[in-house]
C-alpha cells in the first residue's frame, strides 16, 4: 500500500510539473516552436530516419510533437507539437499550436523523451485537427512509415488504408505496423500568445486572416521546400 501511495505521489508532482508550462509567455511559445523545427531537422538529417521525398510530396498535413514520457506503475506522457497542413491552393498554413499527453496503468519505470512527425496524407486526417482533443491512432490509422534508408529493401507496400505515417528520431520502427498514439489538442492560449488574435484552428489553418509572424516563416519555407 506505501509503494502504490508513494507511486501516485509521484505521479502526481510530475504531472504538476509537466502542466506548470501553461503559465507560459510568448517566449516559451517560441522555444516550443524551435524545439519542434530541430526534430524536423534532425529526423530530416539522418537518412536512417529521413522522411522520403515521395511522402513528402503527397502530405496533407505534418504535426511534429516533442513529448516526455515517465511514471511508475501510473505512466503519463505529456509534451506539445505544431501543426501544419497543406491548403487547396497548395501552399502551406501557418504553424498551429497543439497539447500531446496520454495517461496509462500498468507495469512501467523511468522516464524518456519523443520526438515524431506524423505525416497526414488526406484532407479529412488534416481536418482532424478542428477537434478539442483527437487521437490519431483512433480516429485514423496511424502506421510507421517507410524511411529513406529503406525505399531500396521495401518488401512489402504499406496498408492502403493507413491515413497517418509516423517517423521518429528513434530507429528501429517496424515498417508498417500500427502505431499507438495519445492525443492531441489545439493549444488555444500558445496560439493567442503566437499570433496575438482570437482565431481557432480552421482559421489558422486554412484561412488568410492572420499574418504569420516573422518567427513562422523558418518553419513554413523549410516545409514548403521539403514537399515541393
Amino acid at each position: 500500500m506505501k509503494k502504490f501511495l508513494s507511486a501516485l505521489i509521484s505521479l502526481t508532482f510530475l504531472a504538476a510539473a509537466l502542466h506548470a508550462g501553461d503559465a507560459f509567455d510568448r517566449a516559451s511559445v517560441l522555444g516550443q516552436l524551435d524545439s519542434c523545427e530541430a526534430i524536423l531537422q534532425e529526423i530530416q538529417g539522418n537518412v536512417k530516419t529521413a522522411i522520403p521525398v515521395e511522402v513528402l510530396r503527397k502530405a496533407k498535413g505534418i504535426i511534429i510533437v516533442n513529448q516526455f514520457q515517465g511514471g511508475f506503475i501510473f505512466g503519463i506522457k505529456d509534451g506539445y507539437g505544431v501543426a501544419l497542413v497543406r491548403r487547396p491552393n497548395g501552399k502551406w498554413s501557418v504553424p498551429a499550436f497543439l497539447k500531446a499527453g496520454e495517461f496509462s496503468f500498468g507495469l512501467q519505470v523511468g522516464a524518456k523523451s519523443i520526438n515524431a512527425v506524423y505525416v497526414l496524407m488526406d484532407q479529412d486526417t488534416a481536418r482532424l485537427l478542428f477537434r478539442n482533443r483527437m487521437n490519431l491512432g483512433v480516429d485514423a490509422k496511424a502506421v510507421a512509415g517507410i524511411r529513406a534508408a529503406e525505399r531500396e529493401a521495401l518488401s512489402k507496400a504499406l496498408p492502403g488504408d493507413a491515413n497517418v505515417l509516423i517517423y521518429s528520431s528513434v530507429e528501429g520502427f517496424y515498417l508498417g505496423a500500427t502505431i499507438k498514439t495519445g492525443y492531441l489538442s489545439p493549444h488555444q492560449h500558445a496560439n493567442e500568445l503566437f499570433y496575438g488574435s482570437s482565431h481557432r484552428m480552421p482559421e489558422l489553418l486554412y484561412s488568410d486572416w492572420v499574418t504569420p509572424p516573422q518567427e513562422a516563416h523558418f518553419i513554413m519555407d523549410y516545409v514548403t521546400r521539403l514537399t515541393n
